[in-house]
């Protein structure tokens, strides 16, 4: 099984090209399956989720065209079928976008329940509470794992969200599109992904309102036509390799960017000592120095995001004094603390707050990402870390990141992806 292979302590130096937002691209992908007429959609990122949201599209009659590595057409003229099963489809999240975009659509929709990573419970119920308040009245779970939700029509409804949620916000955005009549969302999730979804949406003709906002509002049309769109950049891949400058002692300018959405990220390396300078479309970050000690909250967007947690936590696992790290979205989400004290990190974890005494090195280890961003951060940990480290499953860090090894290698970092024994001993050869 294929593995990362690290020779730590180098910092990274360069410029680095930002791809499309990984979030955004799933329930983009699942829109565009609304409309008979083609849909052009480019800087879809090249990743496992990507790929799988795809070959889900395809099991039930939709033509994808890929034009190049990022750019592709999509033809839904002719689904033949409203049900999606498959392994491959359980692997991701978002594969339940597809559930609100074939009820949207074809007012019938059964998708095996999501997979993606075990941090936390990431119930569904918020998503067929909604479905209920547009008509299908039937929208649970049944046996075999299948989510189902079938209406005669779709009405447009007041829907209040019990908790700020990304995935029933897209979803309940794509099922009510085409209902007849207005639809309010409230508390609605503000995310970046979620406001690019609802411009694709406005793009193919739909009309809604105050995305980006916690009250969303939905006025239902006839019809959805093609278009041509462009996804947003990655925050969350953008403030892992902005955080891997701020541990390395780098200087790294992630490019492709939208500054304003890694704000709370800047604010927070700022905080603990690094230099930021930002331009219409880059960050550029420095470090000199080791970090500072903090307190962060992970919160809703505009907040600090959840996926960049185990990335700022390996960050104040180096700092000076005590930092505590507070998680309120997922409360699984600190399995990947054990791995780190492999590395020599100082972290205790009470429910959902892990205390940190910074220590001032991290040493190489042998050790296993158990989730996507959780990997992505141990890679970074890696990288400051005295010696060699080999990290398994990065099966789960190539769900979200696109070419990782080779953007971290065009940065210097000294890491290849190694199968086997006799691999790791050349990389070790090669670095010695």
């Amino acid at each position: 099984m294929e593995q990362y292979a690290i020779k730590g302590g180098v910092p990274l130096v360069g410029e680095v090209e930002i791809g499309g937002a990984k979030n955004a691209a799933l329930g983009i992908l699942a829109a565009s399956i609304m409309t008979d007429e083609p849909v052009l959609i480019e800087n879809v990122p090249d990743v496992r989720d990507t790929q799988a949201m795809i070959q889900a599209m395809e099991s039930i009659g939709t033509v994808v065209e890929r034009i190049d590595k990022h750019t592709i057409r999509v033809i839904a003229s002719n689904i033949h079928s409203r049900v999606v099963h498959g392994d491959y489809i359980k692997r991701i999240r978002g594969s339940y976008y597809l559930i609100g975009a074939l009820l949207g659509k074809y007012k019938s929709a059964e998708v095996t329940l999501p997979g993606g990573c075990n941090i936390g419970t990431r119930p569904i119920d918020q998503h067929l509470k909604g479905f209920r308040a547009l008509g299908a009245k039937d929208a649970g779970v049944i046996g075999g794992g299948m989510i189902v939700a079938h209406a005669d029509e779709l009405k447009g409804a007041h829907i209040y969200l019990d908790m700020v949620t990304v995935g029933a916000t897209i979803n309940l955005m794509l099922a009510s599109v085409m209902a007849e009549g207005q639809t309010i969302i409230e508390n609605a999730a503000k995310e970046p992904h979620v406001v690019d979804v609802a411009n694709f949406l406005n793009c193919m003709g739909a009309n809604i309102k105050g995305a980006g906002t916690d009250v969303i509002r939905i006025k239902g049309v006839p019809v959805l036509h093609g278009t041509e769109y462009t996804i947003i950049p990655d925050q969350i891949e953008a403030g892992t390799f902005m955080f891997a400058a701020a541990v390395t002692k780098g200087d790294v300018t992630v490019k492709n960017v939208i500054p304003k959405h890694l704000e709370s990220i800047s604010a927070k390396l700022i905080e603990i000592g690094c230099e930021i300078e930002e331009s219409d479309d880059a960050v550029r970050v420095v470090a000199t120095k080791r970090p500072l000690h903090t307190h962060v909250k992970t919160l809703p967007y505009p907040g600090f995001p959840t996926d960049m947690q185990p990335q700022i936590t390996v960050a104040l696992g180096l700092a000076e004094g005590t930092s505590i790290v507070t998680e309120s979205i997922f409360e699984n989400r600190f399995k990947y603390v054990d791995e780190l004290t492999r590395m020599g990190a100082n972290i205790k974890v009470e429910s959902s707050t892990a205390i940190i005494e910074g220590v001032t090195n991290y040493t190489g280890a042998s050790i296993s990402a158990p989730d996507l961003r959780a990997g992505a951060a141990l890679v970074i940990a890696a990288l400051a870390a005295d010696g060699y480290t080999t990290i398994d499953d990065i099966r789960y860090i190539e769900r979200g990141y696109e070419d990782f090894d080779l953007k971290l290698q065009s940065l210097g970092a000294m890491l290849e992806k190694v199968d086997g024994e006799r691999e790791l001993q050349k990389f070790k050869l090669k670095t010695g």
